[in-house]
C-alpha cells in the first residue's frame, strides 16, 4: 500500500497524461496501467473552459486521485499560483511542485523548489516536489513537511532511464516519506530496476505515451513496477565472484 498524506493507494504507479497520440489511446492506456494517481500540466488545462476538449471528461473520475503539477513554472511565486488555481478549481488538495531551473535540461531549481513547497505546505497542501537525485535537497524537503519526494531518474523524456542509482539509494536510505522516481524512465526494466533500489512509486508519462504501442507499454510499465516491489520484499541473492551450486552436495552419489 502506498501512503501519501492521508491517501493510500493500491497500485505504485502514478502516470501522467501527455504527449498521448488521441484521447481514446489515452484512456485504454489509463486503465491497463491500473493506476490510482493521473498527473498533469494545469497550465495545459481548459478547466475553466466547459466547452473546450478535456481528457478529464474521458475518464471515471471516480476511480482516480488527481496530482496537477507546476510544469512551466520558473520561479516560486508562478508554481505558488498555478497550485493555487489547480485547487480553487477543485481539482486536489495534492500538488506536484515542478520549479525548472534550466531550460536545456529541464532540472529543477533547488532553492525555488524549497521556496514554494514551504509556502504551500503552509497553506495546507499535500505537497509532492519534483527533485533532481541531490541527496541533501531531498532531506531538506522532507525536514520541511513534503509528503513525498521525487527524485528524477534522469533528465524528463530522455529515457535515459536511471543513470545514478547510488544517489537514489542514498535517498532512499534516509527518507521517512515515500520516494517517487519521476522523470527519465524509458523502460519496463528501468521501472523495474527503481523498485528493486527501494523506491516506493514510480511516476512515468513518455515512456508510455510516446511507445510505438502506449496500451501495451502501459500495462507492461504496470507488471514491471509490480515485479520490481515483490524484488525489493523478497530480498534479492547477494552477488559473488564465483559460482554456487543450487543443489547441495550431501548425499550425491560418487563413483
Amino acid at each position: 500500500m502506498l501512503k501519501i498524506g492521508p491517501y493510500e493507494f493500491n497500485s505504485r504507479l502514478l502516470l501522467g497524461t501527455g504527449k498521448y497520440p488521441d484521447f481514446d489511446i489515452q484512456r485504454k492506456a489509463v486503465e491497463e496501467s491500473g493506476t490510482e494517481v493521473l498527473t498533469f500540466a494545469v497550465r495545459r488545462m481548459n478547466i475553466f473552459e466547459a466547452n473546450q476538449p478535456n481528457f478529464l471528461e474521458q475518464l471515471d473520475l471516480k476511480k482516480y486521485k488527481l496530482l496537477p503539477n507546476t510544469a512551466g513554472a520558473k520561479t516560486a511565486d508562478e508554481a505558488v499560483r498555478i497550485a493555487r488555481l489547480s485547487k480553487a478549481s477543485g481539482l486536489c488538495d495534492m500538488v506536484k511542485v515542478e520549479v525548472i531551473g534550466c531550460d536545456k535540461t529541464l532540472l529543477p531549481d533547488p532553492v525555488e523548489t524549497l521556496k514554494a513547497s514551504e509556502i504551500l505546505l503552509n497553506e495546507g497542501f499535500i505537497v509532492l516536489p519534483y527533485t533532481s537525485d541531490d541527496v541533501v535537497l531531498a532531506r531538506k524537503l522532507q525536514e520541511l513537511g513534503c509528503h513525498a519526494v521525487m527524485p528524477c531518474a534522469s533528465p524528463i523524456g530522455s529515457g535515459q532511464g536511471i543513470l545514478n542509482p547510488l544517489y537514489l539509494k542514498f535517498i532512499m536510505e534516509q527518507a521517512t516519506v515515500p520516494v517517487i522516481v519521476d522523470a527519465g524512465i524509458g523502460s519496463p526494466a528501468d521501472a523495474a530496476f527503481s523498485m528493486e533500489l527501494g523506491a516506493d512509486g514510480v511516476l512515468l508519462n513518455t515512456a508510455v505515451s510516446s511507445a510505438k504501442d502506449p496500451v501495451k507499454m502501459a500495462k507492461a510499465m504496470k507488471l514491471a513496477v509490480d515485479a520490481g516491489r515483490l524484488g525489493f520484499e523478497a530480498g534479492r541473492i547477494a552477488k559473488k565472484d564465483y559460482a554456487a551450486a543450487s543443489s547441495p552436495a550431501e548425499g550425491m552419489i560418487f563413483s
